[in-house]
């Protein structure tokens, strides 16, 4: 039987890269499709460009900055998954904002990363995404931890123990199984359950924890410790 995972890994993922910069598109064009398994199929530099694009070549992965020609573009997020239904988006920006990576996420963003990672990580978390999981580098994950860290000081975030004293035994260990980036199915082999009960107990968590996605639940899981952050 062929495994979920030697599937993608003979599978060439094709990749849409929105970004302002030219020669960054180029650049990243050249870098990640050698030896990778990974092709950029299309590329655009502005708003305009990237919804045609997309819609005209079905990737898999939608890399996309932040802005765009000095416009946000946020609001585009629903826009690219509504023209490739089956694509996912990875944000690659240099913003340092928590704000706008959580709004990314709240918007259907399976994961970011900073302009400054290295060619091999970008291309890890390129496959990670594609593969299921979300995707978070580890200076990303610092600045979102750093911003909640502060709220939680100035009174904002308010007490968080109440809701995670309700956790069950199995649903701290469902967490700390996707705070690795294990997938349901691996979560259920692990703990020896179904898919369907894996879900069942990640709808449960999603609702005691008032997160609304996996990656919501990771770094909430980062931030209070119910998860290693890794190395």
């Amino acid at each position: 039987m062929i495994s979920h995972e030697s599937t993608i890994a003979s599978k060439t993922i094709r990749v849409v890269l929105i970004d302002e910069q030219l020669l960054f598109r180029v650049g990243i064009r050249s870098l990640i499709g050698h030896g990778n398994g990974i092709a950029v199929v299309g590329d655009a530099g502005s708003l305009a460009d990237a919804l045609a694009v997309v819609q005209s070549e079905q990737p898999d992965i939608i890399l996309l900055d932040l802005v765009l020609k000095g416009e946000p573009c946020l609001d585009l997020i629903p826009d690219l998954i509504a023209a490739a239904e089956e694509a996912k988006v990875l944000i690659l920006t240099g913003m340092r904002d928590p704000e706008l990576h959580r709004k990314a996420v709240r918007l259907g963003a399976k994961g970011l990363v900073s302009k400054d990672a290295s060619v091999d990580v970008l291309a890890k978390a390129i496959k990670k995404v594609y593969a299921g999981e979300v995707w978070l580098d580890r200076s990303m994950t610092a600045a979102v931890l750093d911003e909640l860290s502060r709220r939680n000081d100035s009174g904002h975030l308010g007490p968080e123990q109440a809701k995670i004293a309700t956790l069950t035994d199995r649903e701290r260990t469902v967490i700390c199984a996707v705070g690795e980036g294990l997938k349901n199915k691996q979560i259920g082999e692990r703990l020896f359950i179904s898919d369907v009960t894996v879900r069942h107990h990640l709808t449960s968590i999603y609702s005691k924890l008032r997160v609304s996605d996996r990656l919501e639940l990771v770094i909430y899981a980062y931030r209070h410790d119910l998860a290693p952050i890794p190395q």
